[in-house]
């Protein structure tokens, strides 16, 4: 038995009629090739979407590997800045007040 229809694997001519003849009652005659139409286009669409869904993973299957990020060396704190010394004295002067204007 072909495995794509296995789940319809206990039914046989006579249930396949009983079926037909029940579509044929609902939809009617004239409904039927615009059914069928409109079946055979989803169906179409959805072969054309997995069929696109297949191929983009394997295109991201075939691409190479990106290299791994580099590494960089363990945080070191920056030195500490260099202090600015003053010859002696210097830091005892005042500084004179800005001139105003009277």
């Amino acid at each position: 038995m072909n495995s794509s229809f296995a789940f319809i694997e206990g039914i046989g001519g006579p249930e396949l009629m009983m079926i037909m003849f029940i579509v044929l009652l609902l939809f009617g005659a004239n409904k039927l090739p615009e059914l069928a139409k409109g079946i055979g286009k989803s169906v179409r669409t959805f072969k054309k979407a997995a069929s696109g869904v297949e191929e983009e993973v394997r295109r991201a299957m075939q691409e190479t590997e990106e290299p791994p990020p580099k590494k960089f060396p363990p945080y070191a704190p920056p030195p500490p800045a260099p202090t600015m010394t003053l010859p002696p004295g210097e830091a005892e002067k005042p500084t004179p007040p800005p001139p105003t204007a009277d």
